[in-house]
C-alpha cells in the first residue's frame, strides 16, 4: 500500500483564493520565482522570510513558502501538504514535478507511511526514505527520491501542514544547516498562514456584512418576496463558497417547507418538507446554528434527498425571538466542512435578513392597514357626499310625482326637476372625484413626466441615469417643448398611458436586476392617432444579455398580456448589437 490515497487534480496557473474554502486535492505549480541567494546564510534565511510574510492571501504565502523552502536547502522536490485534522491532504502545493507526472499521480499524499512520521516539533531528515521502516512503497509513475527533509508548519499549536523536501541537489543529503533553515523557514510560515487566515476572515466577514446590507435595502425598497428571498439564497451560496443554498420556511399546517434552493440539485430540493425533529426544526425553534460534516454518512438524515450532499450548515432566521425560517448551506460529497467561524457569519447574515424580513412584512401590514383606513374615508364620502345628495334628489323627484298626480301647473314641476337635474350632475361630480381618489395618483400626471420619474427613480438600481428619448410623428421631443408634450398626451388614453409606464418600469427593472449593463436607452415612439395610430417601447441594454435558462418570466408575462389586452405586441431578444438585450412593445393607439 502506497502512501497517496487521496484525490488529486490540477489548476494550471492558479491556487485557491482567499476566503474561499480549499477544494480537496488542489495543487499549483506555478513557474519559481527570481533567485533569492545571496551567498550569506543569514541574509538569504531573512529575505526568504520576508518573502513568505509578505503576501497577505494563503494561496501566495503556500506558494512562496514552497519556492524559498527548495531553493534555500537547494532540493529538487518540495511540497506543502495541507492537512485536516483526520490526516487528509485537502490542499497540495508543489513545485519540481512535472505537470504531467502530477496529473498521473492524481491523489496528493495524506500522513501516511514516511510522512506520518514527521514530528509536530522538529525535523524529519533522512539519507535514503525508502530505507525508513515505515516506507510502504511508491505508487505508479512517481519520480524517485531518496534524500528527505519534513517539517510540520504550525499555527499557533496547531499543525497546519506539513513540509516535503526531497533530492538534495548533487545527490547529498540534507544537513543540519538545512534543518535549521527549515525550522526558521516554517516558524515564519506559521505567522504568515496565521495572518493569511486572519485576513481572509476579514473579508469573508466583510463580504457577509455587504450581502446581509444588500437585503436590508431590497426589502425596505419593496421589492416583491419572491425575489427578495431568491437573492438571499443567491448570495448566501456565493459568500459562503457553498454549492446550493435553501429557505426553509413555514407553510401551511404548520410545516417547515423548502420554500425556494439555488445551485446544485435545487430542483430536487424544492418544495421537500423537513421532518419534525430534525436539523432544521431544531435550528429553527432553538435559534441556534448547526454544522453537520456529512449528510451522505450521517445516520440522522431522514430525507433522502439530502444524501446528495456532503459538509451542511443551518443558520436560523430569527428576529426577536421570532423564527422566520432557515438558512441551509450545503457543498458536494468530498469538499471541506465549514466551520465555525463560516456559521458564525451566517447567522450574523440570517439575523440581518430575517430583520429586513420582519420589517418588510410589518411596512406591508401598515400599507394594508392604510388601505383599509382610505377605503373607510372613501365610504364616509360616499355616504356623506353622493348618496345623500342622491337621496335629495330622489326626494325633489317624488314631490313631482304626487304633484303631477294632482295636476299642479308644469311650470311648478320643470323648475323642480331642473333642480334635481343640477344635484345629479354635482353628485356625478362628487362619485367622479372619488373615483380618481382610487386610481394612481400619478393618473392626473402627463406621459413625459411620468416616464421621466420612472428613468429618475431607476437610477438607485443601476448605478446611472438610463437614456430617455421621445418622440412623436418621427420627431424627437425637446425637453422644454410643453405643447409637444400636451399632443403626445393628448394621443394616449388613460389605460394605454399606464400601460406604456408599466412597460418602461418593467423593463428598467429587468436591466437593474439582470443586464449587469454600462448603459440602458428607452425610447417611447408614437405614431399618428386613433385606431390608424401606434405607440412603440423599446428598452435596450449593452449588458450580458438574455440568460440560457430564464426561470421566471411573471414580469414580461404581464408585458405580453398588456400588449394583448390592446391588440399589440411583445417581444424580448438580443439588441442588434449583438450583444446585451432589446425589449420591444408596441401597441395601436384606437
Amino acid at each position: 500500500m502506497n502512501e497517496y490515497r487521496g484525490e488529486m487534480r490540477e489548476v494550471p496557473g492558479r491556487l485557491p483564493t482567499a476566503g474561499t474554502p480549499f477544494e480537496h486535492g488542489v495543487i499549483s505549480d506555478r513557474p519559481p520565482p527570481p533567485a533569492l541567494l545571496t551567498g550569506d546564510a543569514l541574509t538569504d534565511l531573512l529575505g526568504a522570510m520576508l518573502a513568505v510574510a509578505g503576501h497577505l492571501e494563503l494561496s501566495a504565502v503556500l506558494d512562496r513558502f514552497v519556492q524559498v523552502s527548495a531553493e534555500l536547502t537547494h532540493a529538487r522536490y518540495g511540497a506543502i501538504n495541507v492537512l485536516d485534522d483526520s490526516g487528509t491532504s485537502t490542499t497540495f502545493v508543489y513545485t519540481g514535478v512535472p505537470t504531467a507526472v502530477a496529473r498521473m499521480l492524481r491523489h496528493p499524499p495524506h500522513a501516511h507511511g514516511v510522512l506520518g512520521q514527521i514530528p509536530h516539533e522538529g525535523v524529519l531528515r533522512l539519507d535514503d526514505l525508502t530505507q525508513h521502516p515505515a516506507f510502504q512503497g511508491w505508487p505508479a509513475h512517481h519520480p524517485s527520491m531518496g534524500s528527505f527533509l519534513g517539517a510540520s508548519v504550525k499555527v499557533g499549536e496547531h499543525v497546519f501542514g506539513q513540509l516535503y523536501l526531497s533530492e538534495k541537489e548533487g545527490g547529498g543529503a540534507f544537513t543540519v544547516g538545512d534543518e535549521r533553515m527549515v525550522l526558521a523557514l516554517a516558524a515564519a510560515a506559521g505567522v504568515a498562514v496565521a495572518n493569511a487566515q486572519l485576513y481572509a476572515e476579514a473579508e469573508r466577514r466583510e463580504h457577509w456584512l455587504r450581502a446581509g446590507q444588500d437585503i436590508t435595502t431590497m426589502l425596505l425598497e419593496g421589492v416583491d418576496e419572491e425575489s427578495a428571498l431568491e437573492h438571499v439564497a443567491r448570495t448566501a451560496r456565493e459568500v459562503a463558497g457553498a454549492d446550493t443554498a435553501a429557505l426553509a420556511l413555514p407553510g401551511m399546517g404548520g410545516e417547515l417547507f423548502i420554500e425556494l434552493a439555488d445551485g446544485y440539485h435545487a430542483a430536487e430540493l424544492t418544495g421537500l418538507v423537513m421532518p419534525r425533529g430534525g436539523r432544521a426544526w431544531t435550528v429553527l425553534e432553538e435559534g441556534r446554528g448547526l454544522l453537520t460534516p456529512s449528510l451522505s454518512a450521517s445516520r440522522t438524515v431522514k430525507v433522502d434527498e439530502m444524501r446528495a450532499f456532503g459538509p451542511a450548515m443551518f443558520a436560523p432566521l430569527h428576529s426577536s425571538g421570532r423564527g422566520v425560517g432557515v438558512l441551509v448551506l450545503l457543498r458536494r460529497i468530498g469538499r471541506t466542512p465549514f466551520d465555525e467561524r463560516d456559521l458564525a457569519t451566517a447567522e450574523s447574515f440570517a439575523a440581518q435578513a430575517a430583520l429586513a424580513y420582519v420589517l418588510a412584512e410589518a411596512r406591508h401590514a401598515q400599507d394594508v392597514a392604510a388601505l383599509l383606513d382610505e377605503r373607510e374615508r372613501i365610504a364616509r364620502d360616499l355616504h356623506d357626499l353622493a348618496i345623500q345628495q342622491l337621496f335629495a334628489t330622489g326626494m325633489q323627484l317624488e314631490t313631482v310625482r304626487r304633484r303631477a298626480a294632482r295636476g299642479v301647473d308644469p311650470q311648478e314641476l320643470t323648475s323642480i326637476v331642473e333642480e334635481a337635474l343640477d344635484n345629479v350632475d354635482s353628485s356625478v361630480r362628487q362619485i367622479r372625484q372619488i373615483v380618481y381618489a382610487l386610481r394612481d395618483p400619478d393618473a392626473a400626471t402627463g406621459l413625459v413626466e411620468r416616464l421621466r420619474r420612472e428613468a429618475s427613480l431607476a437610477r438607485t438600481g443601476l448605478g446611472f441615469a438610463p437614456s430617455l428619448v421621445l418622440s412623436l410623428d418621427g420627431e424627437d421631443l425637446s425637453q422644454d417643448d410643453a405643447d409637444a408634450q400636451d399632443h403626445l398626451d393628448e394621443r394616449l388614453e388613460q389605460q394605454l398611458t399606464d400601460d406604456v409606464v408599466a412597460v418602461v418600469r418593467e423593463g428598467l427593472a429587468n436591466a437593474a436586476r439582470h443586464a449587469q449593463a454600462s448603459s440602458v436607452t428607452v425610447r417611447v415612439a408614437v405614431r399618428g392617432s386613433g385606431p390608424t395610430g401606434s405607440v412603440e417601447v423599446d428598452v435596450e441594454d449593452d449588458g450580458v444579455g438574455l440568460p440560457a435558462d430564464r426561470e421566471r418570466s411573471s414580469g414580461t408575462g404581464n408585458l405580453a398580456a398588456r400588449a394583448r389586452q390592446h391588440g399589440g405586441t411583445f417581444s424580448i431578444g438580443t439588441a442588434p448589437s449583438g450583444t446585451g438585450t432589446l425589449l420591444m412593445w408596441q401597441a395601436p393607439l384606437g
